[in-house]
């Protein structure tokens, strides 16, 4: 995980100023592997956001 990207997208996430889906790409991560990174900083998280992320992560690991 790139430690600049993924620093860089938190930031920004937590401003608001990219949603989920954008800070996760631009870490490079999933956005379920994003929201455990928010969790651990203790950056707010809404419950729409953190289940809609596991949501697909599911999906994703299902194929």
């Amino acid at each position: 995980m790139a430690t600049n990207a993924l620093s860089s997208a938190l930031t920004l996430y937590g401003a608001r100023t990219l949603t989920l889906e954008q800070a996760a790409t631009q870490a490079g991560v999933s956005e379920a592997e994003f929201v455990r990174q928010l969790e651990r900083r203790g950056i707010e998280v809404t419950e729409a956001e953190r289940s809609a992320a596991f949501e697909s992560d599911h999906t994703a690991r299902a194929d």
